[in-house]
């Protein structure tokens, strides 16, 4: 079993719900806590808390981390529905009241070489916490992070040069990357090749499961605010590498972050190197995945 602590934007993109919600239906992971970063820190660990009441396990810590980048120098970013859909007017929702940068490197550096992360948003909890302790970076077993874009998978040509989560704290993502820690890249170059439709949404709503029924109102909200009638699971692929890490192909390589003082900068260069400590993510088999995703949440057999 894979203990995994989610470090997670949750609330604007419907991705982030969906991979928490595939993690709490998934027997491979002990889910060792949730924390939350970006733009309201808070707000986000209320919606996490929500989505554990709803699956009933109430028992997983939820901590808030931190709103701004590192250096408090980008501009925040969030769509403004963050909550709709999941959230009730004045609703009373708790959660753990130590800091999530405290609490990442609390546990990583109890447990040795036990404990992955798993970043699915900006990573300043997680640069803050190798800052604050470096050894983090030796005795976490792994950083399945969802960020960056190589441009060297069969998409490439199609792809944007900078990613969300690294260009909203590009020097996050340097610390990060730069720390020697083992990480695995998850990419837009495979992510943007994984897609859910209204056929999914529906299958969701027509479970008549709480959770399922919550993420299927955010879906609907999200579609309205992309005007698509699909979206891509970025952060539930993330996850998924700890329940079969067989369904992407990897190459170890070394990844910089070139940045500046502009917005939307922050382009992550992935290089062959002896001293390589990424494993970059090229391509995905996305059927599989949407097979395997559907079947955690609607709690069926996944063939």
């Amino acid at each position: 079993m894979n203990r995994v602590i989610i470090d997670t934007d949750i609330g604007s993109d419907i991705d982030d719900a969906m991979a928490i919600a595939l993690a709490l239906r998934s027997p491979e992971l002990k889910l060792e806590g949730v924390t939350t970063v970006y733009g309201d820190a808070r707000l986000r660990a209320r919606m996490v808390s929500k989505m554990l009441m709803l699956s009933g396990r109430t028992g997983i810590p939820v901590l808030a981390g931190l709103d701004e980048s590192l250096l408090r120098n980008r501009p925040v970013w969030m769509a403004g529905h963050e909550g709709d859909g999941l959230l009730e007017p004045g609703e009373e929702l708790t959660y753990d009241s130590r800091h999530a940068v405290d609490f990442i490197i609390d546990t990583v550096m109890r447990n040795p070489g036990e404990i992955t992360l798993i970043p699915i948003g900006p990573l300043t909890n997680i640069a803050a916490s190798l800052i604050r302790e470096p050894q983090v970076a030796r005795n976490v077993k792994e950083i399945v992070l969802m960020g960056g874009v190589t441009r060297l998978g069969d998409n490439g040509a199609d792809m944007r040069i900078v990613e969300h989560n690294i260009s909203c704290d590009p020097e996050a993502a340097s610390v990060v990357f730069g720390s020697g820690a083992p990480i695995v890249m998850v990419g837009l170059d495979v992510t943007l090749k994984v897609q859910i439709t209204e056929q999914e949404r529906q299958r969701l709503i027509q479970s008549n499961d709480p959770l399922n029924l919550k993420l299927a109102d955010m879906m609907a909200r999200w579609f309205a605010f992309v005007k698509e009638d699909h979206t891509f699971m970025h952060d539930p692929l993330t996850v998924s590498l700890l329940i079969d890490r067989s369904l992407v192909k990897t190459q170890k390589m070394s990844v910089q972050i070139e940045y500046d003082h502009r917005p939307k900068t922050g382009q992550t260069v992935a290089t062959k190197a002896d001293n390589a400590n990424v494993e970059v993510c090229l391509d995905v088999d996305a059927e599989r995945l949407v097979r395997l995703l559907m079947a955690r949440l609607l709690q069926e057999d996944a063939r």
